[in-house]
C-alpha cells in the first residue's frame, strides 16, 4: 500500500496540472517546477535517507517517510496557493520518499526470508505496476468528476491505514558505525541532485545541461574516492565501498537501472503518441497503455509465487528478452495503428517481461546483503532505479522532440506545395506548435490558410510523428538489450546466497 501511494502520487499530480493551475490561480511552469523539485529532492537525499534509517531505526525512518507523504497529501487537499505545494508536497514529500524507499526495502529484507522474501519483493513491484496503470486513470476520473483534492485526500487515508497496521512490522536493528559522514553526504546530494537536475533541465529544453550533468558525475566520482579513503582509514562512511566490489550487486543495480530506463522511455513516448496522433484523451490513453502495467502486475505476482527453484538470473534474462521483443514489435505497428487496440499484443509481451523483472531484481540485488549494510544497498538500488526512470523519461522525450524538429524542417523545405518564401516559417511553426497538438487542433489553427497549404501541413505532421515515436522507442529497446546482455553475465555467476546463509558477508 505504501508503494502504491508512492507511485500514484506523482501520476495524480501530473494529470491534475491544469486543474491545479486553474483552482490556485498558479502558472503551469510553477506547478511543473514543483513536480520537478519533488523528484529532485527525493533523488538527491535518497542515499542520506538510507543512512538515516540506520541511525534512527529502519522502522522509524519508514514511519517518518509515510508521515512526510501524508503531510504532502494533506497540504494538497487544503492548499490555497503554490507556496504550500512547494514547501509541503515537493520538499517535505520529497524527503519522505528518500526515507521511505530504502527503509521499505530494508524492512522487507529483515521481516521475511527465503521464498516469502521473494514473494514480498514481487508484491511490492506488482503494487508499483498497478499504481502506474491506474494512477492516470484514477487521477483523470477524480479530477474530471470530483476534484483533484479528493485524490490527495484518498492518499492520506491510505497512509493512515498503513500506519494503523505498523505494529505488524518488526524493526531491523543496525549494529554498524553510527558516526555521520558529512562530506560523503554532501557529495551524494550534489552528485545525485546534479544528475537528476540536469535530466530535468534537459527534459524542459533548458540550458546548462552538460554543466549540470558534469557536476553530478564529478561529485559522484569524488564520492567514490572519498568512500575508499574513509574505508582505508577505518573511518565511518556514508556507504561501504565494498558493496561495489561484489559483481552480483553491480549487475543487480545495473539491471534495475536498465529496467527503469525502458519503463520511463515507453511511458513518455506512448502517451504522447496516443494523445497527439490518435487524439485520445487522458483516460483513453491510460486504458490503451493499461495492458503494459496490468500484465506487469499479473506476471509479477505469478513469478513471485511460482518461481520455485528456478534461477533468478534466468527469469531476469527471460524478462529482458520479452521486454526487448515487445518493444521491437511496437516499431512496425506504430505507423499503421488506427486505434490503441493495435498496441495490445506488443504491450502484453513487454509487460510480461517487466513483470518478471520486478519479481526478481530487488531480491537478486538485496537478499544476499548483510543486515548491517542492507540500508546502504537499498539506497543505492533505489537511486539507480530513480535515476533510470528520470533518464528514460527525459531522453526518450528529448529524442522524440529532436526527431520531430528535424523531420518537420526537412519535409517542409522539401515540399513542392508550400511556397518557397513560407517554407521556413511553416517549419518553425510546426516545430513550436504542432508537436504538442493533434491534427484537429492544428487544422483549426490553420483555418485561415489556403486549403492546399492546410492539407500539406497536416500531411507533414501526420508522417513525422510516427517516425519520431519509432526513434523514441530506441531508448527502451536499447535499455532492454543492455539489460539482456547484463543478465547473461548474471547467468554465468553462481546464484548469490541469502545473507542468513552467508555468515554476515556482504555477498555470497
Amino acid at each position: 500500500m505504501a508503494m502504491f501511494v508512492l507511485v500514484v502520487d506523482t501520476s495524480l499530480m501530473n494529470v491534475s496540472i491544469s486543474a491545479v493551475v486553474r483552482d490556485l490561480d498558479a502558472t503551469v511552469s510553477g506547478v511543473q517546477g514543483a513536480i520537478a523539485l519533488e523528484a529532485l529532492v527525493s533523488a538527491a537525499f535518497i542515499l542520506i535517507g538510507s543512512k538515516v534509517g540506520d541511525l534512527i531505526g529502519r522502522k522509524r525512518a519508514y514511519i517518518l517517510g509515510l508521515l512526510g507523504y501524508a503531510v504532502g497529501a494533506v497540504a494538497m487537499t487544503l492548499a490555497q496557493g503554490l507556496t504550500a505545494i512547494i514547501v509541503f508536497w515537493a520538499l517535505v514529500g520529497g524527503i519522505g520518499a528518500s526515507l521511505l524507499l530504502p527503509a521499505m526495502q530494508s524492512l522487507i529484507h529483515g521481516n521475511f526470508e527465503g521464498a516469502a522474501q521473494k514473494r514480498v519483493y514481487a508484491l511490492v513491484g506488482a503494487s508499483a505496476a498497478i499504481a502506474a496503470a491506474v494512477g492516470p486513470l484514477l487521477g483523470g476520473f477524480i479530477t474530471t468528476f470530483l476534484s483533484w483534492r479528493v485524490g490527495f485526500m484518498l492518499e492520506a487515508a491510505i497512509i493512515a491505514v498503513v500506519l494503523s497496521g505498523i505494529g505488524l512490522v518488526k524493526d531491523v536493528p543496525y549494529t554498524g558505525e553510527r558516526h555521520v559522514d558529512l562530506v560523503g553526504s554532501a557529495l551524494s546530494v550534489v552528485g545525485m541532485g546534479g544528475l537528476v537536475l540536469g535530466i530535468l533541465v534537459w527534459q524542459e529544453g533548458g540550458e546548462s545541461v552538460v554543466a549540470l550533468l558534469a557536476l553530478g558525475f564529478a561529485a559522484l566520482a569524488g564520492l567514490a574516492f572519498w568512500l575508499r579513503r574513509r574505508k582505508r582509514r577505518g573511518q565511518a562512511a556514508l556507504l561501504d565501498p565494498d558493496l561495489f566490489a561484489s559483481k552480483p550487486f553491480r549487475l543487480g543495480i545495473s539491471g534495475q537501472m536498465m529496467q527503469q530506463i525502458a519503463l520511463g522511455g515507453s511511458m513518455i513516448a506512448l502517451p504522447i503518441y496516443l494523445q497527439m496522433v490518435l487524439e485520445y484523451n487522458a483516460m483513453q490513453s491510460g486504458l490503451s497503455i493499461a495492458p503494459l502495467s496490468l500484465s506487469m502486475f499479473g506476471i509479477a505476482l505469478l513469478a513471485g509465487r511460482r518461481a520455485g527453484n528456478r534461477r533468478p538470473a534466468t527469469i531476469i534474462s527471460v524478462g529482458f528478452g520479452l521486454l526487448l521483443l515487445g518493444m521491437l514489435a511496437l516499431v512496425p505497428v506504430v505507423p499503421r495503428a488506427e486505434s490503441g487496440w493495435a498496441l495490445l499484443p506488443p504491450l502484453l509481451v513487454a509487460g510480461s517481461g517487466l513483470g518478471m523483472l520486478v519479481s526478481q531484481l530487488n531480491n537478486y540485488t538485496l537478499a544476499p546483503i548483510s543486515e548491517e549494510r542492507v540500508s546502504e544497498a537499498a539506497g543505492v538500488n533505489s537511486a539507480a532505479g530513480s535515476f533510470g526512470l528520470s533518464f528514460g523519461l527525459a531522453f526518450s522525450g528529448a529524442i522524440m522532440l529532436a526527431t520531430l524538429s528535424f523531420t518537420f524542417t526537412h519535409m517542409a523545405e522539401s515540399s513542392t506545395v508550400l511556397p518557397a518564401a513560407s517554407q521556413q516559417q511553416v517549419a518553425t511553426a510546426l516545430q513550436e506548435d504542432a508537436q504538442v497538438m493533434s491534427n484537429t487542433a492544428l487544422q483549426q489553427q490553420l483555418a485561415e490558410q489556403p486549403k492546399q497549404i492546410q492539407d500539406e501541413v497536416i500531411r507533414i505532421n501526420t508522417q513525422a510523428r510516427p517516425r519520431a515515436l519509432q526513434v523514441a522507442l530506441l531508448v527502451p529497446i536499447l535499455a532492454a538489450l543492455a539489460g539482456l546482455l547484463n543478465s547473461f553475465l548474471m547467468i554465468r555467476l553462481p546464484d548469490p546466497k541469502p545473507s542468513s546463509a552467508a555468515d554476515g558477508m556482504l555477498m555470497g
